[in-house]
């Protein structure tokens, strides 16, 4: 899907040197069309597939508790995270650690065809190719026996890397803004893992799986009855400091890792004390002190040799580099949150959280006949709506982690979902966008109320027919798009939030859509059902359907929910059997 020469684009216009204007050329330039797809390799160097595993050499391994199902902390009920005040907090241990590693970015499973074998994990990936690192920082907490420092997170070993040893008091003083018990969650990405296969395209699907890591890490603090907020106030330069991605002698000659985003963890209930609000920052200078300490280990080489490098990555994630910190804060709920529950439809599943994110897999191909009811469509279309007109700590969980009005909304092909007709439908995320969004379609469009649709659910039809051919011709055409029960475009506001906010705002309009794709992922397990994020659609076309006026919404992410069709070849094995046996736990493995 490819050109077999990759060429750098040519312009007789000089470039602009505008970071927006450099972000936006980069998203058109790595459109995909009916005649030419954005530039890759064009085949798989499987000679230098890039190792899914990165380590710091040197850097001493912690081991984390290899928990089974029924081991404290028990995983709660799928739908008991979504309620407040339903799960009880569980203090920071090594145990619930562990817990919050497995459910956030441990291995699920291995899958094996012949003599290959290859793992899957609980945070998504395009191509499983995992370009997502993930990073803790932890202080001094009692019942935790970490020393307080920076740990990469290993997640075929499910240990952690102590890369930097930070002084407790020093740490201590960094985290006081925050709650009792509070510590740093960070994620980055290797842009070649993607690069590899998908060639100037990756920079998005970094982003999208950087949505879905801070998707899967705010549902398993979720299932501890903790709270997670995006540190989104910050620079990127401090983040990078924090988590060492900046240090030259650690990446000598081998891939480097970009320095995506921070959060605070915390654990939830009585928490407010005399802070009555947060900051979504840190202390740049205290970090810089902090970092002034000894390091430990040198980054794994992922692949012998890179081919083409992709220069026009490197370009895009210079230019939405956020180089300037916001004083960003946040209220703190009372010690009774008031979150706004979810609508009583919603009825009970049996299944526990942690059942459902360790069966979460990615169909590659579904029925073509199963069908969902109205109710099971209309909850998941609810599980989205973040509820962006109340205080952020306030929203439905996982929209309390993200510190922005919702910049996403759904064009839906609907195929076979009983009592609604089948057509092209508009879910708008935010109600207070409707017009805006009007505005930027064609004018000719109704917008009817969806028969049926729950009270306080923007969704709207808009065209009757059948819209399978018209869903697989725009994703690349690939079959799951319309032998789905139903799937969608992610419509994200374009060129105005650039505008107003800047760069930096465009790796975030992927990770929302990564967020989006999360929730998706579970409520489809959740439904006896499977789900597949698409990153490959035809992105014009997909505008076309709904005459898009210019740069105003572009479609950044598809998606598909259907009846999933099993490849018998393929064996399913436990995530982490090849530790037991190491241990001499498996004797039978």
């Amino acid at each position: 899907m490819s050109t077999e020469n990759p060429i750098p684009a040519t312009s007789a216009e000089p470039v602009s040197t505008d970071p927006i204007d450099r972000v936006i050329r980069y998203h058109i330039q790595t459109k995909h069309h009916f005649n030419r797809y954005a530039r890759a390799l064009g085949y798989l160097d499987w000679a230098n597939q890039p190792d899914p595993f990165r380590r710091f050499a040197g850097a001493p391994l912690f081991s984390l508790p290899l928990l089974t199902p029924d081991e404290d902390p028990v995983s709660p009920t799928y739908d008991a995270i979504y309620q407040t005040g339903v799960v009880a907090c569980r203090l920071v241990t090594v145990r619930t650690l562990s817990r919050f590693f497995e459910f956030a970015l441990a291995l699920s499973a291995w899958k094996k065809a012949g003599e290959s074998e290859w793992a899957l994990r609980s945070n998504p990936s395009s191509g499983n190719l995992h370009p997502t690192e993930g990073y803790v920082v932890v202080p001094q907490i009692d019942g935790l026996n970490l020393n307080p420092g920076l740990y990469h997170y290993a997640p075929k070993e499910h240990g952690l890397e102590l890369r930097a040893e930070f002084t407790a008091e020093q740490l201590s003083g960094l985290l006081t803004p925050f709650p009792p018990g509070a510590f740093l969650f960070g994620l980055t990405s290797v842009h070649w893992r993607e690069a590899w296969k998908y060639g100037e395209r990756a920079f998005r699907y970094c982003n999208h799986d950087v949505g879905h890591a801070i998707g899967t890490a705010r549902i398993a603090a979720a299932t501890l009855g903790w709270n997670m907020v995006l540190l989104d106030g910050l620079d990127q330069d401090t983040v990078a400091r924090l988590m060492g991605t900046n240090r030259a002698q650690d990446f000598a000659e081998v891939e480097l890792e970009h320095a995506d985003c921070l959060a605070v963890v915390w654990p939830s209930g009585d928490v407010r004390g005399s802070k009555e609000e947060i900051p979504l920052s840190l202390n740049s200078a205290a970090v810089k002190v902090l970092t002034e300490c000894t390091w430990h280990g040198r980054a794994n080489r992922l692949s012998r040799d890179h081919g083409v490098n992709w220069d026009i990555i490197d370009e895009v994630a210079v230019a939405s580099w956020k180089l300037q910190a916001q004083q960003l804060i946040v209220s703190l709920p009372d010690s009774q949150p008031q979150k706004t529950p979810h609508p009583s439809l919603l009825t009970p599943h049996g299944f526990s959280a942690g059942q459902i994110i360790h069966q979460r897999r990615s169909a590659v191909s579904f029925d073509g006949k199963t069908s969902i009811s109205a109710a099971t469509f209309f909850r998941m279309m609810q599980r989205v709506m973040p509820r962006a007109d109340l205080p952020q700590l306030d929203r439905p969980m996982p929209w309390d982690v993200w510190p922005y009005e919702p910049s996403i909304h759904f064009l839906l092909f609907v195929h076979r979902i009983e009592g609604l007709t089948p057509g092209l439908y508009m879910l708008v995320r935010d109600e207070k966008k409707l017009a805006f969004i009007q505005q930027s379609m064609n004018p000719e469009l109704t917008w009817t109320p969806t028969p049926g649709c729950p009270d306080g659910l923007p969704l709207y039809w808009l065209l009757e027919g059948n819209a399978k051919k018209l869903a697989v011709q725009v994703s690349c055409h690939q079959d799951i798009a319309g032998d789905s029960a139903f799937s969608f475009g992610m419509l994200a506001e374009f060129e105005g939030p650039l505008r107003e906010g800047g760069a930096w705002c465009y790796p975030r309009l992927f990770w929302e859509s990564g967020l989006l794709g999360q929730v998706l992922y579970l409520e489809a397990e959740a439904a006896g059902i499977r789900a597949t994020g698409i990153g490959c659609f035809f992105d014009d076309p997909v505008h076309e359907i709904v005459a898009v006026r210019g740069l105003s919404l572009q479609s950044l992410y598809h998606f598909t929910i259907g009846g999933p069709v099993e490849d018998g070849r393929l064996m399913t094995l436990p995530p982490y059997e090849h530790l037991r046996r190491e241990s001499g736990e498996c004797a039978e493995c």
